[in-house]
């Protein structure tokens, strides 16, 4: 079993950043990928940014630009880098990583952006 945990988010102004962080129990080196999703009420998870083993990383067009996915292999600990931050963006982040054919999410955490 995996165990992520996440921190970070809140409230900040429009133009403003903030930096969510997920640190896992397992070695970073053991997942096939790691990443950061969205969820907005009553719609889909959605991709933002997503690290797969290797280094090749994807965003969402909606966030090119602005967000960076990092990793600490050290500590087994990735970052969402979230820079110019707009009203739009508001809404539950959870990180996540694929092990095998199993992903596992974090618990959540809300990203609220004032305009």
């Amino acid at each position: 079993q995996v165990q992520l945990v996440e921190s970070g988010g809140g409230l900040v102004q429009a133009g403003g950043s903030l930096r969510l962080s997920c640190a896992a129990s397992k070695s970073i080196f053991s997942f096939n990928a790691v990443g950061w999703y969205r969820q907005a009420p009553g719609k889909q998870r959605e991709l933002v940014a997503r690290l797969a083993a290797g280094g090749r990383t994807n965003y969402a067009d909606s966030v090119k630009d602005r967000f960076t996915i990092s990793i600490d292999n050290t500590k087994s600990t990735w970052w969402l880098q979230m820079n110019i931050l707009k009203p739009e963006d508001t809404t539950g982040y959870y990180c996540s990583a694929a092990l095998g054919a199993n992903d596992y999410w974090g618990q959540g955490t809300q990203v609220t952006v004032s305009s």
